[in-house]
């Protein structure tokens, strides 16, 4: 089967009267002219406008980049014209489970003409209670159809959408929502997750009263959707309106989506806010359009659903901006589907159970989902319907030799890795893939393409198989348009242009390798720093995360001034055992022959949890902050972990071992 970005560089050689050979070639013409391979993208996809483009880019700085000045577009009018063609073969657009139907053997389906026609509604609904283009609008959902309706609904009326999920407490919520005034907050009655209810309607009561620009609030009632059964209760006193989502649904619709300028905004997407206010980023309709259509395409390799019969989901909450990705496959024509539940419940291979029993040709997760299945022993492969599963994708944290194999073995001998790597800052990837390159284990096969990614030394030298900060030479059109009121931009400024001027730094470790591949080793500012030998974290990871008793671990580097470095490893292992000298030997000896005798830990220590964020990243620097005498009041945001109890034990540790240090001074 030829790779799709085969197919687009022959159309590009016969467009330019080009004779590129391979990707490599393909990526270097595409950020040595970074203006003529966006506008080839723009008429590759052939993306409608009012006004077609005569430029692609007028300044090429960083930040402040101005793409397809005097364009117009808009996100749902590129979803919206795949609807006929996608009906007429019977492909739908949306393909749903949550625990409660996967228990049944149920799913939900809903047409391209349905989903449509439900966001056109909902936003003749949003118009009524007074929205208009720029206003924005908030939900507190998990990852159900409702949202996609929902975002639908407002990025045709030009309205700006913000999605936290049902798993945020009050605080986390009110802190990223407060940031950008909402006028309309859509909101559920709670979710079931790993079998467990959660009703949310007085966190939701909480919110309208914590956040006074809110005129109008929309209930989904979904508790009795997921198989939970709700109690009564009496709302309490609100001065807004309230709305039913069944009754929003049956208003006049709009006849069409607005047509918004190029860079005018589309959503709201949120830093993990851990430790201080998280970053309220702006992402542009024409920017997420063109990243969106390159990265499905080019880097994961999908197409409309029509022609290649692909169905695509990646397992996200709905506050991961993988959810944002997720569902943008739909600007390819892609059929979307959704798992709204544990991974992992009842039986342990749930999600790859969803997976066959859906059709999915795609399957992409956190790296941390396929450590926890090829530890837990899972083989998916004697499903019936992994047989149609050709690919899967990772991200969130790098993934190890071992998952890279375990998928090859348990899932499908010739199953493509697509293991991308950027972020919710960009709303996309820098790194990623193609089907017509070799998987190399630990590697990304490549930069994307457009993405002038290096890895630089201090000094601001690129580096060629050496560790460096992660950099992007040149804007992609998905780069942030701004942080919601950041008004001089000082805060997005000092957020990737601090160190290196006119220069993104990503603030990730990175490795490109003589093949062209790259290989990331964690975030730069968890840097292991052992007599002058810098490290990333990730290296320590793989060689710790080999032993099959270790389920998890972290590792911090702790340097006090006029004092020895001190750099404990703790470790999670599976249910029973219990961390004795053996197994210690085992994990030094490890490390010792995986990376250095330098990278020993002076301790290793058994804990139950180690403390993650939303969306899965381990939390190295605020348990480093700990160690070095810091309040958890000062170093994270609780409300945004997802198992903020996980700190009480590093509390208690690091006390512990001040006192310790204490007596011998």
């Amino acid at each position: 089967m030829t790779a799709n970005t085969q197919v687009f560089r022959e159309w590009v050689n016969a467009r330019h009267q080009l004779t590129l050979a391979s990707y490599d070639e393909l990526w270097r013409w595409s950020i040595a002219d970074v203006e003529q391979f966006w506008l080839s993208v723009w008429h590759y996809f052939d993306v409608q406008s009012p006004q077609p483009p005569v430029q692609g880019l007028r300044e090429a700085k960083m930040p402040g980049a101005q793409w397809f000045p005097g364009t117009q577009l808009n996100y749902a009018r590129q979803v919206q014209r795949h609807a006929a063609t996608a009906d007429a073969a019977g492909v739908p657009a949306l393909v749903f489970r949550n625990e409660h139907l996967q228990a049944q053997g149920q799913t939900q389906t809903l047409s391209w003409a349905a989903l449509m026609g439900q966001a056109h509604a909902l936003a003749g609904a949003l118009r009524d209670m007074g929205v208009v283009p720029g206003d924005r609008v908030a939900a507190y959902l998990p990852n159900i159809p409702q949202a996609v309706v929902g975002f639908l609904a407002c990025a045709s009326l030009g309205a700006v959408w913000s999605l936290c999920a049902t798993d945020m407490g009050v605080g986390t919520v009110r802190d990223r929502f407060r940031q950008i005034d909402p006028k309309v907050l859509i909101a559920c009655d709670g979710t079931v997750y790993g079998g467990k209810v959660a009703d949310r309607r007085e966190l939701v009561d909480a919110l309208l009263n914590e956040l006074p620009s809110i005129q109008h609030c929309i209930m989904v009632p979904y508790l009795t959707q997921a198989g939970a059964t709700v109690s009564s209760r009496v709302e309490a006193d609100w001065t807004g309106q309230r709305h039913l989502w069944a009754t929003c649904l049956q208003h006049a619709p709009v006849p069409e989506s607005e047509w918004v300028e190029f860079d005018h905004p589309l959503w709201t997407v949120y830093s993990s806010g851990t430790t201080g206010l998280p970053k309220p980023i702006v992402h542009g309709h024409g920017g997420v359009v063109l990243e969106m259509l390159k990265l499905h395409a080019f880097h994961l390799d999908l197409g409309p659903s029509a022609r290649t019969g692909d169905r695509f989901h990646w397992y996200s909450s709905a506050g991961w901006v993988m959810w944002n990705l997720s569902i943008s496959s739909l600007l390819l024509g892609c059929t979307v589907c959704i798992y709204d539940g544990h991974p992992s419940y009842p039986q342990p291979d749930a999600l790859w159970r969803f997976v066959s029993d859906t059709g999915v040709t795609f399957l992409g997760a956190g790296a941390a989902f396929y450590t926890a299945c090829m530890k837990a022993g899972i083989e998916p492969g004697h499903l019936p319907g992994i047989r149609q599963l050709r690919a899967l994708g990772s991200t969130g944290s790098p993934l190890s030799p071992e998952a890279y194999r375990w998928g090859q073995s348990q899932v499908r001998r010739d199953v493509w890795w697509a293991v991308i790597a950027g972020g919710t800052d960009l709303a996309s990837a820098f790194l990623g893939g193609t089907p017509e390159l070799p998987t190399i284990e630990g590697e990304m096969q490549a930069r994307c393409l457009g993405a002038d990614i290096e890895a630089w030394d201090e000094q601001g030298h690129p580096l060629m198989d050496a560790v460096g900060e992660m950099v992007c030479r040149q804007p992609m059109p998905s780069m942030p348009i701004y942080f919601w009121g950041d008004a001089d931009g000082h805060r997005y400024r000092d957020s990737y242009f601090d160190t290196y001027p006119g220069v993104w730094r990503h603030g990730d470790w990175l490795r490109i390798t003589p093949s062209g591949g790259a290989v990331v080793y964690g975030r730069s500012d968890a840097t292991l720093n052992r007599h002058g030998h810098r490290m990333g974290t990730s290296e320590l990871y793989n060689a710790v995360e080999s032993l099959p008793e270790v389920i998890d671990s972290l590792v911090v580097d702790i340097e006090h001034l006029g004092q020895p470095s001190y750099m404990p490893l703790f470790v999670v292992l599976r249910d029973g055992l219990t961390l004795d000298e053996l197994l210690r030997d085992r994990l030094r000896q490890a490390i010792r022959e995986q990376l250095s005798p330098r990278f020993t830990p002076d301790d290793i220590l058994q804990v139950r949890e180690v403390p993650r964020t939303l969306t899965g990243k381990k939390q190295e620097l605020p348990v480093k902050k700990i160690l070095l005498g810091r309040t958890l009041t000062d170093v994270v945001n609780k409300d945004a972990c997802a198992n903020p109890g996980a700190f009480d034990w590093y509390v208690d540790f690091a006390l512990a071992r001040q006192r310790r240090l204490a007596a011998s001074a």
